[in-house]
């Protein structure tokens, strides 16, 4: 099976090409055994890009574990990269599908390559209490503090989270310092909590200033990851919610830095980084 691996800021992926490949066998197997960095080609998953029915090109998102995401940031910027720089087409704008939607991204192509990607997150879910509340700034703005916050029990420890789902779910919460986090104590146990029916991400957050945030993820289904696009963007929301944090804002990760605009008139967050091919191959399976 001819691969590609290729990351967002670090959040790493293997790509299949299933325009031009057969799976050797069931997705989620393989993603088991492409992702693990001892006996396999070492990722945070396995990510297909796929023709679509509905959209210029499909993705299809298989984490560490071998269980279906619906959505990733780093990986459809990677996506739109790979679509392009590889012939499979000429349009810098482009619609892919996920299973959380149609997401619509903008490539920045310098010399025949693209550098950026801009992508259309959607719109995010308040999910505080079972709300399912979508919302702009100006929406959230109108909340109480006791409807944006929900108490969390952490190992015996009464924590605060602001619960967001960007196309997939997300706990986030603050913290004074995220370099000093014990995150493999922390973000298995939480991912798992009773409260999260799916599991969730987990995403622990430094505010530095009104534009700036750090953050370190532990990702459902792979761990700990040196980024995570839909997380940065729910982080960023979270912070204006908040009012920690205006609804722009640099989010410093492990990997590298995102920048997140949470717009006014429509409540869509959009998200800007980088994409990076590391290497093609061929795996056996």
């Amino acid at each position: 099976m001819k691969f590609t691996k290729m990351h967002g800021i670090g959040n790493d992926y293997v790509y299949v090409n299933c325009l031009d490949e057969e799976l050797p066998i069931e997705a989620g197997r393989l993603a088991e055994l492409v992702s693990d960095r001892h006996f396999g080609i070492g990722s945070d998953g396995l990510i297909l890009i796929e023709p679509s029915e509905v959209a210029d090109f499909r993705m299809d998102m298989y984490n560490a574990d071998g269980s279906r995401g619906m959505m990733c940031g780093n990986g459809i910027r990677c996506v739109a990269k790979y679509v392009y720089d590889h012939g499979m087409t000429n349009m810098t704008t482009l619609r892919i599908e996920t299973l959380a939607g149609v997401k619509t991204v903008e490539l920045n192509v310098k010399d025949g390559k693209v550098r950026l990607v801009t992508v259309d997150m959607g719109v995010p879910v308040l999910l505080s209490h079972g709300a399912n509340q979508t919302l702009t700034p100006a929406a959230g703005a109108a909340l109480s503090p006791e409807q944006i916050w929900e108490p969390l029990e952490v190992l015996g420890e009464a924590w605060r989270m602001i619960p967001i789902s960007m196309g997939n779910p997300h706990a986030v919460f603050f913290v004074e310092d995220v370099d000093g986090l014990d995150i493999q104590k922390y973000g298995p146990w939480i991912e798992k909590h009773p409260r999260f029916v799916d599991r969730t991400n987990v995403e622990f957050i430094q505010v530095l200033d009104r534009g700036s945030l750090r953050m370190r993820v532990w990702e459902r289904g792979s761990g700990e990851t040196m980024a995570c696009g839909t997380g940065a963007c729910a982080a960023a929301v979270a912070a204006a919610l908040a009012g920690y944090a205006d609804p722009q804002a640099s989010v410093r990760l492990l990997g590298g830095t995102l920048q997140i605009s949470w717009e006014d008139e429509d409540g869509h967050v959009d998200m800007c980084g980088p994409a990076t091919e590391v290497f093609t191959g061929e795996f056996n399976v």
